[in-house]
């Protein structure tokens, strides 16, 4: 039964929005009976809210989901150096975390000139199409990296990078710098530059600013972004139980 109210909640995963009980059952492979009875009992818990003919994610799940600690106590860290970069840059920024083979976002902030982008809070896209996801994968095990690039690259927008080859080298740049650059790969039109965010030796998260490719100045963003990073790092880098709360496991002593 849970597995299947999984493969329900799944599909807003993907996608967001809202969808009909015939696409909902389309899009995870349950039968439109099992769906209806499904569906009626996540309305009942609040976990959906029905709209008319269509169904969304409901406030339940988003009370939930704003207590999990290790990712409640890292963005309530990072925002005053989030807002310090949006005020800084006057753009888009983000603050982001590598679950698998994709970055997680936990915050976004942008002013009224919001850009198209793909990302949104608590959605997710390949790490290997995006700044954060780079900055994030250049200082993963290197287990990872091989499995990712020995692995089909996804496309989000036509220029996104799907040569292993290049890939490796953008990663390897990322490494010495410290900076992970992304041009409309995720999105046309837009461009972004992250940097690693560091608990001890652990990098635990990415945090970015984008722009629209006319303002893409990485000479003059840069050195904020990095700042930001460096700011977060430190604070992280003080609290040795959070450090060891978002890598997993404890350091070698």
């Amino acid at each position: 039964m849970l597995d299947k109210a999984d493969r329900i909640l799944h599909v807003f995963q993907r996608a967001g929005g809202e969808f009909r009980l015939t696409e909902l059952s389309a899009m995870s492979g349950l039968s439109k009976t099992t769906t209806f009875r499904l569906v009626g009992e996540l309305v009942r818990l609040g976990f959906l809210e029905r709209a008319g003919e269509r169904y969304r994610l409901g406030n339940r799940l988003f009370e939930l989901g704003s207590l999990v600690p290790r990712r409640l106590d890292l963005r309530e860290a990072a925002l005053p150096f989030l807002q310090d970069l949006f005020e800084g840059t006057r753009r888009t920024v983000h603050l982001g975390v590598r679950d698998g083979t994709d970055v997680v976002y936990l915050e976004r902030m942008h002013g009224h000139d919001t850009l198209a982008l793909p990302s949104r809070i608590g959605g997710r896209l390949p790490l290997t199409c995006t700044a954060i996801g780079k900055a994030l994968l250049a200082f993963s095990a290197s287990e990872l990296v091989e499995e990712v690039l020995a692995a089909p690259l996804p496309r989000l927008a036509p220029r996104s990078v799907t040569d292993p080859v290049r890939l490796r080298t953008e990663l390897e740049q990322t490494q010495i710098s410290g900076l992970a650059y992304e041009e409309q790969e995720a999105a046309p039109g837009v461009c972004c530059i992250a940097a690693p965010v560091f608990a001890g030796a652990t990098a635990v998260a990415a945090l970015s600013v984008a722009v629209p490719r006319e303002h893409y100045r990485p000479a003059h963003l840069a050195p904020a972004v990095r700042t930001a990073a460096l700011g977060l790092s430190r604070v992280l880098k003080g609290g040795t139980d959070f450090a060891i709360s978002l890598s997993g496991h404890r350091p070698a002593l």
